[in-house]
């Protein structure tokens, strides 16, 4: 029987090929989550819709309870242990994920970084492979500064959420993170595996925007502005 050819915001199963992609160009494709080259085709291997961002980036969105850790992919973790030169980071994955001290803008032999067990970390994942632990840097990757990532302030608070919500949120044209800014004054960092960071001015701030942030789960586009135009009335 001929496999199924998979279409861009259908429905797709494990087993569908997708036809959209030439595997014979030289053009470079990004595959997300959902996808697997095998041979000369690209192969669906999750139940979920197939997705695509611009001309080159292809993944299939679904709801997934376990974290499967992707190159390049930006996660807030817990610091778990310290083993030698590594700390092994808690991303919520099967593996912990290994975080070098050198990995830190300005580290080195002699000044290392003050990371604790129970620290919280948002880094981006620079290894990602089934064969091997994931392993996280916390410094840009072009210009090898701190920029955004690190480690996160004790004073915030961490929970977690679904992966779906994660790439809700984050979605460009989600107006979620702009009306909730409008509303509070707050720092977050969201990792792409369904752990999140905030800290407000106070408490009362803080469990707002994150009780904000877990009621947007069962929302559509326009229940969200509807939502959040309120907070900006206030």
């Amino acid at each position: 029987m001929k496999p199924e050819v998979a279409l861009i915001n259908e429905v797709v199963l494990p087993g569908q090929i997708l036809k959209e992609i030439n595997t014979a160009s030289n053009k470079k494709i990004t595959l997300g989550p959902g996808l697997k080259r095998v041979a000369n085709n690209i192969i669906i291997c999750k139940c979920g819709i197939l997705r695509k961002k611009g001309s080159n980036f292809f993944w299939v969105d679904s709801l997934q309870k376990r974290y499967v850790p992707a190159k390049d992919e930006t996660v807030v973790g817990t610091v778990v242990k310290k083993a030698g030169d590594y700390y092994r980071v808690d991303i919520g994955a099967s593996d912990h994920a290994l975080l070098h001290y050198l990995s830190f803008e300005g580290a080195t032999k002699k000044y290392k970084p003050d990371i604790q067990v129970g620290d919280v970390i948002f880094g981006r994942l620079v290894v990602s492979c089934s064969d091997m632990e994931p392993e996280l840097f916390c410094t840009d990757i072009t210009t090898g500064k701190k920029d955004r990532y690190g480690k996160l302030s004790n004073d915030g608070f961490l929970f977690n959420c679904s992966l779906h919500l994660i790439r809700k949120i984050l979605n460009p044209k989600c107006p979620f993170l702009s009306s909730l800014g409008k509303a509070f004054t707050f720092e977050s960092a969201i990792g792409m595996n369904g752990k999140v960071w905030v800290k407000g001015d106070d408490v009362t701030t803080t469990i707002a925007v994150a009780n904000a942030i877990l009621t947007a789960e069962v929302m559509n586009q326009d229940e969200l502005k509807e939502f959040y135009s309120k907070f900006g009335q206030k």
